[in-house]
């Protein structure tokens, strides 16, 4: 919403348009228009390309529809889990500024000057090289590799200890996909993320800082730009009903978002598989790989036999804390649906 700096307005657009530059400021990259415009596109390629076929029920079951069904089905988009979305990313959001100030501006420089103070001592002075092409397309490859492994052990821990699962369930909870579904967790779990992500960029960081003569401030807010524009994409396709497959070939190096369908599904042949955020590399070095064929059936969620207690917002707010006074004082724990 744009206002002439000398057009007069009155209280109530001007409160407007503050409160839309507010939203717009923390809007997720992957819910902007020109990221949702291309997984619309997309979609609507793979509608046409398998004649109506390639879209997902709210039972996770592939099923042929009409172009509208196929981007927006009504099953999916009404459902009380889509709803539930909106309020856990509205309450997130609003207490996301207590942390990310502390993680992302102190944590992430604190590591890199760490980490060129630890070069410096065990290695001398730099080398002082030229920042080449070169160098820094391996300084983003690094960078990914690195927040991509960091991700996976964070995301392993999450789904093998119970304290943890207790935790991240509540993403897990989600019955149906769409692109908010990315953001459906406890207000607990996105500074964990936020900790995983300020160590890679801090380590990455803080070798190549040590290593190049000129300053790579460039080359890292490059790689943040590029980062938020891939994960904004991955993010958002990934938690759609629409089954976007790669080649089995690139399935092995590159996470697909049908890949993700997989690790939302509560089928045992499904769980705790495809863990990392971008590559297939640490999933198949540690044996969680899991390549679905062609319209795998991947119902969501928790299971029938523990779903019904997260099904609301305050039920998935509060989860974490029920389960952990039950395991504290012996009543039980937090249980994956193979466990129950």
């Amino acid at each position: 919403m744009n206002i002439s700096a000398d057009q007069p307005v009155g209280p109530t657009t001007e409160l407007v348009a503050q409160l839309w530059q507010v939203i717009s400021a923390n809007l997720p990259r992957d819910l902007t228009w020109p990221v949702l415009l291309m997984t619309t596109l997309l979609a609507t390629g793979i509608w046409l390309a398998r004649r109506g076929h390639g879209a997902k029920n709210a039972d996770g079951c592939e099923q042929k529809s009409t172009l509208w069904q196929f981007l927006l089905p009504k099953d999916i988009y009404t459902h009380v889990s889509a709803r539930v979305d909106i309020a856990l990313y509205v309450f997130e959001r609003i207490l996301r500024p207590l942390w990310v100030a502390p993680v992302l501006i102190v944590l992430a420089p604190a590591i890199e000057q760490s980490v060129i103070a630890t070069m410096n001592n065990l290695l001398g002075p730099s080398p002082r090289l030229a920042s080449t092409p070169s160098w820094m397309l391996l300084y983003s490859l690094i960078t990914l590799l690195l927040y991509d492994a960091i991700f996976y052990l964070i995301h392993y821990c999450e789904h093998k200890i119970p304290a943890l699962w207790a935790i991240h369930k509540i993403h897990h909870s989600a019955e149906v996909l769409t692109p908010l579904t990315r953001y459906r967790e406890h207000v607990i779990e996105g500074p964990i993320y936020a900790v995983g992500a300020a160590v890679a960029y801090g380590l990455a960081g803080g070798l190549f800082g040590w290593i190049f003569v000129e300053g790579i401030t460039q080359a890292t807010l490059f790689n943040i730009g590029f980062f938020s524009l891939l994960f904004g994409f991955n993010g958002s396709f990934r938690h759609y009903h629409v089954a976007f497959h790669y080649p089995p070939w690139l399935s092995k190096w590159l996470h697909s978002p049908v890949m993700h369908h997989v690790h939302h599904s509560y089928l045992p042949q499904h769980w705790d598989k495809n863990l990392a955020a971008v590559t297939s590399i640490w999933d198949r070095l540690f044996g969680t790989l899991y390549i679905p064929e062609k319209d795998e059936t991947t119902p969501w969620g928790l299971g029938p036999e523990t779903q019904g207690n997260y099904r609301t917002f305050l039920q998935n707010t509060l989860g974490p804390f029920r389960d952990w006074h039950a395991m504290a004082f012996g009543a039980g724990q937090a249980k994956k649906p193979t466990e129950d």
